[in-house]
């Protein structure tokens, strides 16, 4: 189904995002990281896909990447007023550190 909106509206954030969460469910990390990817691109201010991505390349030891992906959400959630988000990726990152 998420496929299918997303054949009508590649843009659409919510449904992309649901369509990485379901991959990440799967253990399809690979194509949830496409995902991730696809939305932020079409989306810089959907911020979860940030965080949910982080903490893909965080499981697949890609802490460079995971650390860049995380420091561009704290400039989403910055420019969006997202101050649980910030937080919540803050902790990442300092995790990370």
């Amino acid at each position: 189904m998420l496929k299918e909106i997303l054949t009508q509206n590649p843009g659409d954030a919510f449904a992309r995002y649901g369509l990485a969460m379901a991959y990440v469910a799967e253990g399809r990390t690979p194509e949830a990281l496409a995902e991730f990817d696809q939305t932020i691109a079409a989306n810089p201010d959907y911020v979860p896909a940030y965080q949910m991505s982080g903490q893909q390349l965080i499981k697949s030891g890609r802490l460079d990447d995971a650390k860049a992906r995380i420091e561009a959400g704290l400039t989403a959630a910055a420019r969006t007023g997202n101050d649980h988000a910030a937080s919540e990726l803050q902790g990442m990152l300092d995790e990370l550190s």
